[in-house]
């Protein structure tokens, strides 16, 4: 299906698609350089339209207007223009005619992809080798499913981890978290997991609880399960190195086995992160995932918790590099460095030259999160769905690991955007979804209430709020604020089934979850730059409202019938915009034609909703067909399609 020449004079190679003729990549546009710390090679593009490349915040659809995307992990909000938490070099390219093909570049070293108008790309990296995987899709899914073949497939979540979840930072005590929970079962709005940040640690060290403000912790996780609701809380890989000899078991042991980052001088590298000063485990050390599952085991015999959040693992440090700095060298200050935010390798991480086991970070940087992710899941016999992130990112509960390069799919966080959410379902990371209205700055109550109608169709829908903001869980809104987000969570969860299948579709096969428009309408020009709508799977488009003070939203309906799924009321569209009511308490969702949704009559858990009988939602296409399936297990036992413990149900 494609033919490939290689040209001496100039040099480079022209990949061809048979079908169509079109080029794919030509190399011959500019020289080859092949030096130690700086590679770079280029291709002319056979369209604009260039998806992937994470993690950056953006539309979905990326400019190539000379614009350049750095991939390094950092720390930092969401920014347009710079480096974020995660590193995805694989990019998705809509050919003219409507055929899709995809490039993976296998490298973890920090990088840079130049995107030009002409159209072409250049890709430059510091490190390692030219390894390039080409899919050829030629459907823009079969594209991802090709690149997951590669790279692995996500894991398959618990139930559970598909229900709402509620956080924040700075609930101040176990008692205040305690308090929320109560308020959200005394209304009757859906919640799965309570989650905590960093206030429940005792002076802010991994593995440990604050003996005062979180006295009650345990009997908090005892009633959470009582209820059939789950706890997670955060963790952080740097460990806390100032205390008292023989008072911080994982600071002694870690240091007694040797399992931390090292200096050029064979010292551990000290950073500071939220205790202090610090020492960063070194996950690419076998030992290491002993000694961190020892110290969940031990915690976990204090606070049953059920999934992790592993944050701040880009890895992130508040000083650059280290107490000392960094080493000069070629390591800390490369040849070239990649327009990194800070201008520097180290900027608010460790350097470069810090030495691990399987070799130095500055080859290292980029795989951090996955091998902590890796290192946390690795064990069956942690006694809980081992649950993960990547890159600083704020994951979810998850129920096994993985093996695979830099695309992993520990579930990140994302820029609060349908386009983020959408973007890292392109890399093989279905499980994602931005902090439910807003992580920094306080919201307002028609701001909250859009994002909770949003947030429900994020694949995972978590309300985030950070330290000293007012409160922003349902709660705390008036009556008829709180009734339009519990109602809109009464509709996901009604929507279990169907969102459960399209995740174990996304286990077996690479299959994404929420989904952009032209992945089901590729030859549809007009759907390829849309980012403010999004479909679940192929058959339930979501058209939620993201400007203030409307009660109308104007998305567009690809050519076919579509049903209102609320009214079943039809739109029969030629493939255009069109305005849709949108008071505040309602969210635009239409099933397409030709499709069967699963349901469940909703409940206050996933839980309970397992347990309620199911229904069908039949959408006829106008030859009066209709095919749709359903996956079911008991929602949390590892591997339960590879030993053949469930029922798959064909409609």
């Amino acid at each position: 299906i494609y033919s490939l020449d290689f040209s001496w004079d100039p040099f480079g190679v022209l990949l061809r698609r048979r079908a169509t003729a079109t080029v794919l990549l030509n190399t011959t546009v500019a020289p080859l350089i092949f030096a130690d710390q700086f590679l770079q090679i280029a291709t002319s593009l056979p369209s604009r339209f260039l998806y992937g490349l994470g993690e950056h915040r953006g539309t979905l659809l990326h400019s190539l207007d000379w614009s350049t995307l750095t991939l390094w992990a950092r720390d930092v909000s969401p920014t347009e223009s710079f480096n974020l938490y995660g590193a995805h070099p694989f990019y998705l390219l809509m050919e003219e005619g409507g055929d899709a093909h995809g490039v993976f570049l296998l490298n973890s070293n920090a990088m840079e992809v130049a995107l030009q108008p002409a159209p072409a790309l250049t890709w430059r990296t510091i490190g390692g080798v030219l390894d390039f995987y080409i899919f050829l899709g030629p459907d823009p899914n079969m594209v991802i499913q090709q690149y997951q073949q590669v790279i692995g497939f996500p894991a398959m979540p618990p139930l559970w981890a598909l229900g709402f979840h509620l956080c924040r930072w700075g609930y101040g005590s176990s008692n205040e978290t305690w308090q929320t929970v109560r308020a959200m079962r005394n209304y009757q709005i859906p919640q799965d997991a309570q989650w905590n940040d960093i206030d429940y640690m005792d002076g802010y060290r991994d593995f440990t609880f604050d003996p005062q403000k979180f006295a009650s912790l345990p009997s908090l996780v005892e009633d959470l399960h009582k209820h059939g609701q789950r706890y997670v809380m955060i963790l952080d890989p740097g460990i806390s190195s100032t205390n008292p000899h023989g008072s911080y078991w994982p600071f002694d042991e870690g240091l007694r086995r040797g399992l931390f980052l090292n200096t050029t001088q064979g010292q551990p590298l000290i950073g500071q992160v939220w205790p202090g000063f610090t020492a960063f485990a070194d996950f690419s050390n076998p030992d290491t995932h002993q000694w961190w599952l020892e110290n969940l085991q031990r915690f976990h015999a204090h606070v049953p918790f059920d999934g992790l959040w592993i944050d701040m693992n880009e890895p992130s440090n508040f000083m650059d590099g280290s107490e000392e700095g960094c080493p000069p060298g070629e390591l800390d200050s490369p040849p070239y460095t990649p327009a990194v935010l800070g201008d520097s390798l180290s900027a608010k991480t460790v350097c470069a030259s810090a030495k691990q086991k399987a070799s130095v970070h500055y080859n290292l940087h980029n795989l951090y999160g996955l091998m902590e992710a890796k290192a946390t899941a690795r064990y069956p016999s942690i006694p809980l769905p081992a649950s993960l992130g990547m890159g600083g990112g704020e994951p979810a509960p998850l129920r096994e690991g993985w093996v695979d390069g830099p695309g992993a799919e520990p579930s990140p966080y994302c820029s609060d955007q349908p386009s983020g959410t959408t973007g890292l379902c392109l890399v093989g990371c279905p499980l994602v979804g931005a902090d439910i209205c807003g992580f920094s700055g306080s919201t307002s109550e028609e701001l909250c209430t859009r994002w909770m109608q949003l947030g429900a169709f994020y694949p995972f829908a978590r309300n985030h709020n950070a330290q000293n903001e007012k409160a922003q869980d349902p709660t705390v809104f008036s009556p008829a604020a709180r009734t339009a987000m519990k109602d809109v969570l009464l509709t996901r969860y009604s929507l279990l089934p169907f969102l459960y299948t399209l995740f174990h579709r996304a286990h077996l096969q690479g299959d994404t979850v929420a989904r952009p428009l032209f992945f089901e309408f590729p030859r549809d020009v007009a759907t390829l730059g849309l980012d403010r709508q999004f479909l679940w799977g192929r058959s339930l488009l979501v058209t939620p409202v993201l400007e203030p003070g409307v009660d109308s939203v104007t998305g567009y309906v690809p050519r076919g019938v579509w049903y209102d799924f609320y009214t079943g009321s039809s739109v029969n569209s030629g493939g255009e915009m069109l305005k849709m009511s949108a008071p505040l308490e309602h969210l635009n969702l239409h099933v397409r034609e030709g499709s069967i949704l699963p349901t469940q009559k909703a409940g206050t858990t996933s839980e309970v909703t397992r347990g309620n009988p199911l229904r069908l939602i039949v959408a006829l296409s106008s030859s009066g067909t209709a095919w749709g399936d359903l996956f079911w297990d008991d929602g949390e036992s590892l591997d339960t399609f590879e030993r053949g413990s469930y029922s798959y149900l064909v409609f």
